[in-house]
Parts: structure tokens; C-alpha cells; sequence
């Protein structure tokens, strides 16, 4: 005999899942978008990106500096006229992306080098030599 508090509906497992961090659903970021895919990490050399541009080249991105902020973007060229009509499956999909980050004044962000290698543009800030730790000899 099932009581009230015993009984599962499909409604109770959704609505348990929705707050797990491991569960199937992923948050949406705003108007539905999926963010663009890269890692930023930072070791006592500098700070590293390195963002997913598969089947991009590097004449189709663009690095601009602005003040302290780093911007990448891509402007996914017109579709209209791309014809489509040998394909069976379409899922590569190139996006446009305009991605904006604010970079520490740490970092030299002017000495900025960018690479382009296996569908990966790799971004390396290095760390201002000012700003870098430094030892003081006691007299």
C-alpha cells in the first residue's frame, strides 16, 4: 500500500533533476543561446584562451583590444546563397560569436599573441613585468 509521500509522478522526477548539477538539464544562457565553447586558464607565465573555431580560419576572426578588454569575434558570412542541396546531415554548425572579456590590469593585454592550430585559437596574455612577484634582498 502506497502512501501520498511514497508515490513518484513524472512531474516529481522532473522537478527533482532540474536543481541537480549532474542532472540532464543544462542551463540556458540569455534568449536561448549555447555559449561558445573555450577554456581560460592562467598559470605564473600568463593568462590563456583557447576558443573552439572549427572550420574557421584565421582571416575569418577578429581580435580587437579596447582599454582592458579582450574581444573575439566572427561574423558567420550570408547562408543564402551556400548551396545545400548534397547534403544528407548538416550538424557543424558556424555560428557567429562576439565574445567580450575583461582582462586584469595584471596582464600586459597590448603583448597579446593569438595562434591558430587544430580548430583551436589559442590567446596568451603574459603577465605584466611590473605586476610580476619579485624578491627583495634585506640589507
Amino acid at each position: 500500500m502506497s502512501t501520498l509521500f511514497n508515490e513518484r509522478t513524472p512531474f516529481d522526477l522532473l522537478f527533482r533533476n532540474l536543481f541537480k548539477a549532474d542532472g540532464v538539464f543544462q542551463p540556458t544562457t540569455f534568449e536561448n543561446k549555447q555559449p561558445h565553447p573555450l577554456d581560460i586558464f592562467y598559470d605564473e607565465d600568463g593568462l590563456h584562451f583557447e576558443v573552439a573555431c572549427t572550420g574557421l580560419t584565421k582571416k575569418d576572426i577578429q581580435l580587437e583590444i579596447d582599454g582592458d578588454l579582450l574581444k573575439i569575434i566572427y561574423d558567420k558570412p550570408n547562408d543564402d546563397e551556400f548551396d545545400y542541396s548534397g547534403y544528407i546531415y548538416k550538424g557543424l554548425a558556424k555560428r557567429s560569436f562576439n565574445l567580450g572579456y575583461k582582462v586584469a590590469a595584471k596582464f600586459e593585454l597590448e603583448s597579446l599573441s593569438a595562434e591558430m592550430k587544430d580548430g583551436l585559437l589559442h590567446i596568451f596574455i603574459p603577465i605584466a613585468e611590473s605586476k610580476k612577484p619579485k624578491t627583495i634582498k634585506i640589507r
